[in-house]
């Protein structure tokens, strides 16, 4: 048999008509867009786990208020991780063979993904007064995304009408958002904690000065010096020396080198303080401006 008799055939769809078929060759434009948002939604994800600054994004500044609202968490988990997920769905469905089933897939995740960076875009500009540089990038790509996959349509997808397709999908994104609205504003469930702008500014600033907190997690200082900042204390430089969550349980190495004997202990700029600090305290002992901080941002 030679090689155009054993050339693969493509499949046929009820009517008759073949499917589009792209083998192994990716959808460029499609992979291309939802890298970069890989990339950005990753960096925003890797910033709020680890507590570092996000660039470009001041104490104080738009940007900084929207990504430390309640909207910048989802399901306790930061808002960018689920778009970091969606993304590379995005970027997984650009290696789908069938192009009709490809395009279902990555319509689908497109348009829930621009309705609800639009009303996150929406939230931002009505309900908090501030934009996000990053959130509007985000936005962007979406949109273009969206509008790639929506001309790449293919030919001759069996049952395929606009007005029924919209129909389905259309009612159940936006009763998904409604639903996460509710939750956001706390008529659903419990409403997500925010972040105090100028808490998380400062323990960022502590984490950047080489700050350490040394604690245990059965200690309650500590869990009294976290409190004081509230979400943002995920942000402090904190140290576990207790290698079990029960007291009496192994210290770890680096707390027996550092020698730590008391939690919480604090060890800012070659000095020791074995106590809670106040926030006030803790700007003053490294020369956060705390006023700069809490003092509002001029308009984006």
């Amino acid at each position: 048999m030679g090689r155009k008799a054993r050339a693969r055939k493509e499949p046929r769809d009820a009517g008759g008509a073949a499917s589009v078929v792209s083998g192994t060759t990716p959808n460029w434009p499609l992979l291309a867009l939802s890298v970069t948002g890989v990339a950005l939604a990753g960096y925003l994800s890797w910033t709020s786990w680890s507590g570092g600054a996000v660039q470009g994004c001041s104490a104080g500044s738009g940007c900084d208020l929207v990504l430390s609202s309640r909207w910048a968490t989802l399901l306790g988990l930061p808002t960018a991780f689920w778009g970091l997920l969606a993304y590379l769905a995005l970027a997984g469905t650009a290696w789908i063979a069938s192009a009709h089933r490809q395009w279902r897939l990555a319509w689908t995740l497109s348009c829930f993904g621009l309705l609800y960076s639009l009303y996150l875009t929406t939230v931002s500009v009505a309900m908090l007064g501030a934009t996000c540089p990053y959130c509007l990038t985000s936005l962007a790509l979406m949109t273009a995304i969206f509008t790639v996959v929506t001309f790449q349509r293919p030919d001759g997808i069996p049952g395929f009408s606009w007005p029924r397709w919209l129909r389905i999908r259309g009612p159940v994104a936006v009763g998904i958002i409604a639903f996460l609205h509710l939750n956001y504003i706390g008529l659903v469930g419990k409403a997500p904690a925010v972040e105090d702008p100028t808490l998380r500014a400062l323990a960022v600033h502590l984490a950047q000065t080489g700050a350490k907190m040394y604690g245990a997690e059965w200690c309650p200082h500590c869990q009294d010096q976290k409190a004081l900042f509230g979400v943002a204390a995920r942000r402090l430089p904190y140290v576990e020396c207790s290698m079990g969550a029960r007291q009496g349980a192994p210290q770890t190495a680096e707390c027996r080198e550092a020698r730590i004997n008391t939690y919480p202990t604090w060890e800012i700029a070659g000095k020791r303080y074995e106590e809670v600090l106040s926030p006030l305290r803790l700007a003053q002992l490294t020369g956060f401006d705390l006023a700069a901080a809490t003092r509002p941002a001029s308009a984006p």
